[in-house]
């Protein structure tokens, strides 16, 4: 009966462990999703920025070119 209850004690922690592992691997999981998304999310900030500041450059241009035609 001892034998047995040691069994049974160590498929339960070997059980327990597993389930840690896969909530650690579950966990893992979702912040490569997070870090993932977050990255994504950055690089179209980044690439509305960059439009913007293009946007800004033209807008210069343009009034520098109206205001040396004036001239």
């Amino acid at each position: 009966m001892n034998n047995w209850l040691k069994g049974f004690v160590c498929l339960a922690l070997l059980s327990l462990m597993g389930v840690g592992c896969g909530k650690d691997e579950k966990s893992s999981a979702e912040r490569d999703a997070e870090i993932k998304k977050a990255l994504q999310e950055g690089m179209q900030k980044e690439k509305q920025m960059y439009e913007g500041m293009q946007k800004g450059v033209e807008n210069l241009e343009k009034a520098a070119k109206e205001q040396k035609e004036k001239k």
